[in-house]
């Protein structure tokens, strides 16, 4: 069980992009039956210049924000936890920071 202001952070973000995180999820082939926001229990969050980076991750999936747009999807697995730039695990970053105007790498 998540801290309720952790699972309240989860909510908000994936309830923001729903459709978004779905078509993601879809597009990479990591959908399996469904999507339940409530097996998301993992977020980290952080900032580069004026960008946000959030990791909204399930024991199956993980999923990367910029700012409160979903960008990249990917099998989660625990070298993301902890991980100096968890940002480098995803594909997708570079393009959405040059997209989003940010200044990150």
């Amino acid at each position: 069980m998540t801290a309720p202001t952790v699972e309240a952070a989860i909510h908000e973000l994936m309830d923001l992009a729903w459709n978004l995180v779905h078509d993601l999820l879809q597009e990479r082939g990591l959908l399996g039956d469904g999507l339940f926001v409530e097996e998301f229990t993992g977020i980290h969050s952080w900032v580069e210049g004026l960008t946000r980076y959030t990791v909204v991750h399930s024991r199956d999936v993980a999923v990367l924000f910029v700012d409160t747009r979903p960008v990249d999807a990917i099998v989660f697995h625990h070298d993301l936890l902890g991980a100096d730039d968890p940002a480098r695990f995803f594909t997708r970053r570079s393009k959405a920071v040059r997209a989003s105007g940010g200044q990150g790498a």
